[in-house]
Order: structure tokens, then sequence, then C-alpha cells
């Protein structure tokens, strides 16, 4: 029996028992679907408050004599946590959700642990060994996997391995970001097969044109991928009003009208996020120092700053979904004019911009810095003023990471952008601006972000990635 209740709380491996009987938990997008599961020997006992068919709340059951389907057991740990469940929205779920639950769970371990054997996958999931079967031939008959070489094998059949298959499906990612805009094409395993750089033309439609010939002439080079859906990743926060995003100085788009535009010429649906987010979700997806880490905050540093947050391992979005603008909190409402109108924001003090804003006022007019990349060449040389020009940026940034620190208390903050080329001098004095702003036994790990591919980029992939191996949404 399968119930898909709407909860504010992340469960995505809670699993409890009871009796012998076992409710599996799995985060689906906003929604919970548990599933209860007879005949499986729970590995702990507790009690969880659920919705029954009655329609009754708040109420504990002996699961006994209840009809189920195949639930996956995932790690086994007691459900704890202050999460409210909301009942009113409760729903039955369908035995097709289960089963691409399991299709799901497959794919994932499939492609965390490739090359892997059926009876690895059946270790791994719990799974019965005709459901493994039934699964991994459908996957494989829908092209989603393929079979490689076999194992070795002390005794019986020589397992064969599965690997994902990795010309199943082209994922276009777009970082859109000024002066130069990344475009790249990966398969299935998020590894680029081509990538491109080009100037960001000023005209939207320009931009399009060029866009599209590049997708279209990959399209053709690649016949054997599929292609459906486009990541596209924004620079900055889209004005609720107006939908416009800031691409550069005195450079307004419209999204809508970008996305619409965009998915006209190429005929294949388009995805957005902040560059902020897709790079959150780069580091989720790709990051080995970072694999099973489930609470990640992402700073990105450019001409503004952006934050990406991961919590409890989900992507963290607010009231139109394009948020994590941190970088418009005031920190001094007598400070410089910001983009958005506001004075004193967070990235007027700590941005690429403020860095050089800060060069230029201790040097003559003759010498001042045209960019944030001339300004490193300079810290590169050891020149007093732009040293003290990146302690200024950093004393900053750590001051508003401190306020993330405090907030979320993640395990990591990792930081996104061209200040990393100097982290060996800037990451010291961004960590000992936090510290002396925080709790005294908080934990304060702060990582430069991976530079390479382009920030942004794989994260965009990641965004089109996580629409296949993500759960189902009950519907």
């Amino acid at each position: 029996m399968n119930y898909s209740i709407s909860a504010s709380r992340d469960a995505a491996t809670d699993v409890i028992g009871y009796d012998n009987h076992r409710i599996s938990v799995f985060e689906i997008s906003a929604n919970i679907t548990i599933v209860v599961s007879n005949d499986i020997t729970p590995t702990l006992t507790g009690d969880y408050w659920v919705a029954f068919e009655s329609g009754k709340t708040g109420e504990n059951k002996d699961f006994s004599g209840k009809s189920a389907c195949e639930g996956i057991p995932l790690q086994s740990h007691r459900a704890a946590g202050a999460g409210k469940i909301d009942f009113n929205n409760g729903r039955g779920a369908s035995n097709e959700i289960a089963r691409h639950i399991n299709s799901r769970l497959l794919l994932n371990l499939v492609r965390e642990y490739q090359p892997v054997s059926r009876a690895d996958l059946m270790r791994r999931s719990g799974l019965q060994r005709s459901t493994i079967s039934v699964i991994t031939e459908q996957l494989i008959a829908n092209h989603w996997l393929r079979e490689g070489k076999r194992g070795d094998s002390i005794r019986g059949r020589r397992p064969m391995f599965l690997h994902l298959n990795e010309n199943r499906l082209g994922v276009l990612g777009i970082n859109l970001q000024h002066p130069s805009t990344h475009i790249g094409l990966a398969d299935l395993n998020g590894r680029f097969v081509v990538r491109e750089t080009i100037p960001t033309p000023v005209e939207l439609d320009k931009f399009l044109h060029q866009i599209s010939q590049i997708i279209r002439g990959w399209m053709g080079q690649f016949p054997f991928m599929q292609f459906g859906e486009i990541g596209l990743s924004l620079p900055g926060l889209i004005n609720p009003v107006s939908r416009q995003f800031t691409l550069g100085p005195g450079l307004h788009w419209n999204a809508e009208d970008l996305r619409h535009k965009l998915e006209s010429a190429t005929g294949l649906n388009v995805c957005m996020e902040t560059t902020a987010n897709a790079y959150a979700l780069s580091e989720m997806w790709f990051n080995p120092r970072l694999k099973n880490t489930r609470n990640i905050v992402v700073v990105a540093v450019s001409d503004s700053i952006g934050v990406g947050l991961i919590i409890n391992g989900q992507l963290v979005r607010g009231r139109g979904a394009l948020t994590g603008g941190f970088g418009h909190v005031m920190i001094n409402e007598n400070g410089p004019r910001c983009s958005c109108g506001h004075r004193g924001c967070w990235e007027t003090f700590a941005s690429n911009l403020a860095a050089v804003r800060y060069y230029n006022d201790l040097c003559s007019p003759r010498n001042r810095a045209k960019s944030f990349d001339e300004l490193l060449r300079l810290v590169e040389q050891n020149d007093d003023h732009a040293v003290v020009a990146l302690k200024q940026m950093s004393e900053y940034l750590g001051a508003g990471i401190a306020m993330l620190v405090s907030g979320f208390a993640p395990d990591f903050v990792s930081i996104a952008g061209d200040i990393n080329h100097c982290w060996d001098k800037a990451g010291p004095m961004v960590t000992k601006a936090v510290q002396k702003r925080v709790f005294r036994n908080a934990v304060v790990n702060i990582i430069p972000g991976r530079s390479q591919p382009p920030w942004g980029l794989q994260g965009v992939i990641s965004l089109v990635l996580q629409n296949h191996f993500a759960c189902p949404v009950n519907s």
C-alpha cells in the first residue's frame, strides 16, 4: 500500500520497521512516498505517524495484514527530526510510481558503481532477483543501460556487467555570462563530448542565432543521441515584475523572452537556473570531495554574488524557483549603490567589482585596473595595493559567509569564481574573517570550487540529468 504525503522534512533515506513490515520513505520533490512492504525483516523498530485509507491522521497503526507492494530497502536508521507532515494533502500513490522508483534506484546505482552486475544491484538495493531482472531488461530495451564484459566467477555463471548507455541522451548546457558564454554537450554520464565558448553578444537575437546554429550543428554531428532539453544558467536573479535579469552593466534581457525564443529556435525544451544554483548542483553531482555530503553552501563570486544552497541533499528554491539573492542583503545602508537599486548590498563590498574599486581608490588614476583579471595579475606580482584590495574583498566575503555558516551549519562552503585563482592568498583571509564572526565551536570548512569545466556549465547539465535520475513525482 503506497501513500504520497506532503512533508516539510528530508526523508530521502529513512527506513523504519514495524513488526515484520517495513516502511520505506523516499523524498520526491515536495512529497514523500511511503511504501509499506510485507514479509521483510526490519533492521530497526520505530513508530511513524501516517495517514491511512480511512483518512485518519495522527494514529499509530500496526501494519500487519495490510496489502502491499514491494518496497525499496535503503540505508537503515530511525526516522528522526522535527518534520511536520501535512496530512490534508495526503494521497495514494500508484503501483506505477513504485515501479518507477525502483527503476530510478537501479539507474542511480549503475551510475554510481558501474560496471556493476545484477547480483551487486540486488545486494545494494535489497530488491528481489526477479525484480532486478525485469527492471534491468526494461532499461536495456529502452537503451538506458548497456551490457559490457563478463566478470570472473569462482563458481557458477560469470556475471554480466552493466553500464549506463552514455549515448542514450545528449545533454545540452548553456552557461550565460558576460563577456563570454560557455556551451557544452554531455553524455548520460555527464561527461562533455564537446564544448565551445563564444563572446556574449549585446543583442538577444544575435545570441539566439549563434547558439541555435551551434546546437543544430551538434545535433547533426551526433545523430545517435537523443536531444530533449537544454539547461540554461542565468548570471543573476530575475526581477519578479519585469522578468528581466542583468547580464552586464546597463544590459538587461527578459528571461521568459529568452526561454521562448531559444525553444522556438532549437525545438527543445529549456530549463533555467541561476548560476549559483547550477554550480551547487554541479558540486553535489560531480565533486568527489563532496560525495554523500548533504549540506553544502556555494558562494558564486563574480561581478555580483549569488548563493546556492543544498540542504539535506536537496537544492533549496523559494517562491519563483530562481532564488539565492544573498548578495543583495544590505550590510551598510550608506554603502555604494547596487545594481538592484539599494545601497550597501553584500555584493557591493565583496564582489570582483568591489575589489577593483578598492584597488583604484588606492592608486593613481593612470595605474587603475580595468578588470578583476588584471587585479589578480597584480596580486601574483605581490603589488601592495592589489594585496590590500584582495584582503578587503576577502574580509567582506567572509563577513557574509559567516552569516550563512551560522544560519545553515553546512558541511562545506564552496567558493566559485575567479578568486580561486589566488586562493592560496585569499583562502586563509576568508576563513579567518569567518571564524572570528561565528560561534567558537562552529565547524568552518571553506574550499575552492572546481575550475574545470567552466563553473555553472556542468551544473546545468546536472539540472537536465536530474529529470532522468531523480524519483518521479506522483501525479
